[in-house]
């Protein structure tokens, strides 16, 4: 089996305007980045409605469909917008997600990363926020809970922000675990690391400004442990890469080697406890450069845990 790269180029058209850091330029880079690269390309479906409510409530999906102007650019949060397009490309990201646990769940590929935007992970239950719309981890771990009907699923999320998103839709979902590291402090103000969850299903890292790669291994290698000791039938990971030290919004200093350590890691456990199966969706990253590069040497681990 191999890697699966899903995507789409209505992704593109979710416009911001400029200056704003989540601008188009960040997947035109990622794509760039893996293009020489022997992956198994994949468009990603829009998704519907009903996909949408498996966590997400439907007069906050309307709420959504109703901001998206008919021209220009409009805010709908404090650093959150739409343009023309930005629904269906919010779509496709949550459905290029929902197809990747598709194809890894039925053996079509030993795993994926879906390379889309605008992303996801601090889109709460009824709130936009932090350029997201809607949730696509949390999303992608409700779909394989509730229709392919896995017993456990854990989420890890490495972005430098806060995944407060994801946390707040498992929080009490009984059958899933949630790991993230982040900066603290840092927008958006939450990950504590008392924080539980309903059913002791959430585990927060909090890392301090300025801290680097042994940092984030010690903080992850015991919450690694862990992970394998609840064996996960799936591993969904948000993958931000603005914990790069060139980032420029916010103070971590992790390396390539750092991102390609937490990637090899995430696998070498899926290939233990679950079959190998991971879907990895892009979260942050904002320098373009590192982004770019964080993303390639990560799928280039993917690829080598699913030869």
């Amino acid at each position: 089996m191999a890697t699966a790269l899903i995507t789409h180029a209505d992704c593109l058209k979710h416009v911001t305007p400029e200056g704003h850091p989540e601008r188009v330029a960040r997947l035109e880079y990622v794509l760039q980045a893996l293009e020489a690269l022997e992956l198994t390309r994949v468009s990603a479906p829009s998704c519907t409605d009903e996909d949408l409510r498996l966590c997400h409530p439907q007069a906050y999906i309307d709420r959504i469909g109703a901001a998206e102007p008919i021209k220009d650019v409009t805010q709908i949060d404090s650093d959150t917008w739409m343009s023309p397009g930005s629904l269906l490309a919010a779509k496709r990201a949550a459905g290029g997600a929902l197809k990747a646990v598709d194809m890894v769940l039925g053996g079509e590929m030993s795993n994926a990363f879906v390379a889309t935007r605008p992303p996801g992970h601090h889109a709460e239950t009824e709130t936009p926020m932090g350029f997201c719309l809607f949730c696509n981890a949390a999303l992608a771990a409700r779909h394989a809970l509730e229709r392919h009907g896995l017993a456990r699923v854990a989420v890890l999320d490495f972005d430098v922000h806060h995944g407060n998103g994801t946390q707040d839709l498992l929080w009490s979902e009984a059958r899933s675990l949630f790991i993230g590291s982040h900066q603290m402090p840092l927008w958006p103000g939450s990950g504590d690391a008392t924080d539980r969850g309903a059913h002791d299903n959430v585990l927060n890292l909090p890392l301090p400004p300025q801290s680097g790669g042994t940092e984030m291994r010690a903080a992850w290698t015991p919450a690694l442990r862990r992970l394998r000791d609840y064996a996960p039938e799936l591993i969904i990971v948000s993958a931000g890469f603005d914990a790069h030290q060139d980032d420029p919004l916010a103070q971590l200093n992790w390396g390539l080697e750092d991102f390609r350590w937490i990637t090899r890691e995430i696998c070498t456990i899926a290939a233990e406890v679950a079959k190998g199966r991971v879907v990895s969706v892009l979260e942050g990253g904002y320098d373009l450069d590192a982004l770019a590069a964080a993303a390639r040497v990560h799928v280039q681990e993917l690829m080598e845990a699913g030869q």
